[in-house]
């Protein structure tokens, strides 16, 4: 489920996109940040662009956009920069549900040198990638995340988006997206949490939040 980078096969171009390809940015503490970007790829995948989506912080293998796009979508690839689950498998198979225990989510204080390893292979790969021009749209699924919790440099996020191919369009999401960012983003978008499921005591729910 985590292509290696050494793995990133070349992407057949079918046509050039885009004369400019523009910044997006999708932010907020809000849900549908992914689902945002999920949606901005099926439709490109239907004029047959090339997407990459670069999943920073998360790795867990069972949820259901990974299985879609594998079926269903061979101009997407994703790549996952994260910790997964334990009990992946069997959250695959169905015989359990997420239990929301956390294990695969990044805590203050608690952030390990494969941690950093990860993000850092992730962030290498969008760079070769946006300043390749080795896709028509890319998407740094929780990018601010990473920064939030020291795993990449906002300035280094800025030389990616300064040196990236004119033709590539680049899509940004996570919460406390930093200002520097979002002063490069053509288009911004924020969501904000006005009731959450979570607050009803609601566990997360197999085709909903996974």
């Amino acid at each position: 489920m985590k292509p290696v980078v050494e793995d990133l096969p070349e992407l057949i171009r079918v046509h050039d996109s885009f004369k400019r390809g523009l910044i997006q940015v999708y932010t907020g503490d809000g849900k549908g940040k992914t689902t945002a970007a999920l949606g901005l790829a099926l439709r490109a995948c239907g004029h047959r662009f090339t997407v990459t989506i670069i999943q920073f912080v998360k790795g867990v293998s069972y949820t259901g956009e990974l299985f879609s796009l594998q079926r269903l979508y061979p101009e997407i690839q994703i790549f996952q920069f994260g910790r997964d689950c334990k009990r992946a498998s069997s959250i695959r198979q169905g015989s359990l549900g997420c239990m929301n225990c956390g294990e695969c989510m990044l805590r203050i204080g608690e952030i390990t040198e494969e941690d950093y390893i990860l993000a850092t292979k992730g962030f290498n790969l969008a760079f070769k990638i946006a300043t390749g021009g080795k896709a028509d749209i890319l998407i740094l699924d929780e990018i601010s995340l990473a920064i939030d919790f020291g795993l990449l440099l906002t300035d280094d996020v800025i030389k990616l988006i300064e040196g990236k191919a004119n033709n590539i369009e680049i899509v940004f999401t996570g919460r406390n997206m930093p200002r520097e960012i979002l002063g490069y983003a053509d288009l911004i978008t924020e969501m904000h949490e006005v009731r959450h499921p979570y607050t009803q005591g609601i566990p997360a729910r197999r085709g909903i939040e996974y």
